[in-house]
């Protein structure tokens, strides 16, 4: 699954200054959580439309790691983007109050719609396009919140497997410790990505690629050394998660 990256990230800023003039804008706003998909996706927008032209919002809650808050505005500082931090907490607490008791899912999820409120109020504020952050892998097992941190205008690495997505931000000068970092959405304490899946990207990115990419079989998936109980499970995860990668079905009048 190696990268050319050089290709690749002129490839992906060509996407972005394409879409976005093809819309009609000249600008972007982003979300930067501090993990390496927004970091990235930070790094080719700012190649792609001038730093002047895209905005970070920095959206924290009152649980959010410090550090990611840290990272973030690492971000911000070598790009020299424009960045805006807004406190999502009260916000969320105000419909967390009228909810009653909810598990940490649901939770996540809110935290997640609310900050796409905002970055969608923002980009009509500042007339631009919201500049997705998921990856390939995310979208196949269906990890992220549908019209949460999976909506967007344009999604530059929504065709990049997340082991791919750390070659690219190597490449392009992501900080290694953001590379580094468990993965996390950082929607309750101590949450990483790989907890919640049950598996690493890693070993998942290498059944996804034979799986998805290549299109081979159950019985060779099997011959070539993965456990079928993990192969169930990601056929589970992909085919009860294709509702989240497709417009809605709309019923046609005949």
């Amino acid at each position: 699954m190696v990268l050319d990256t050089e290709k690749i990230r002129a490839q992906l800023v060509r996407f972005i200054k394409t879409e976005l003039a093809r819309a009609g804008y000249r600008k972007g706003v982003m979300g930067l959580s501090g993990g390496v998909d927004s970091a990235l996706a930070a790094f080719l927008a700012s190649e792609a439309l001038g730093k002047e032209n895209v905005l970070a919002l920095l959206l924290p809650y009152k649980t959010s790691s410090p550090e990611s808050l840290r990272d973030a505005e690492e971000v911000v500082g070598l790009l020299g983007i424009r960045s805006e931090k807004i406190d999502i907490s009260p916000m969320v607490d105000a419909y967390l109050a009228k909810a009653g008791e909810i598990d940490q899912v649901r939770r996540g999820n809110i935290m997640a719609r609310q900050r796409m409120i905002v970055l969608y109020d923002v980009s009509y504020r500042d007339e631009a396009l919201v500049i997705g952050t998921s990856n390939k892998t995310e979208s196949l097992l269906g990890y992220g919140t549908l019209f949460g941190d999976t909506a967007c205008a344009i999604n530059p690495l929504g065709d990049l497997y997340k082991t791919q997505v750390w070659q690219l931000a190597e490449a392009v000068g992501v900080p290694r410790r953001i590379i580094e970092k468990s993965p996390t959405a950082d929607l309750w304490e101590n949450q990483t990505d790989e907890a919640e899946l049950g598996f690493t990207y890693r070993d998942v990115d290498l059944l996804l690629e034979a799986m998805v990419t290549r299109g081979e079989s159950d019985q060779k998936l099997e011959a070539s050394g993965f456990d079928p109980a993990f192969i169930g499970k990601v056929r589970d995860l992909i085919r009860g998660n294709e509702f989240k990668r497709r417009m809605p079905p709309v019923a046609r009048i005949r």
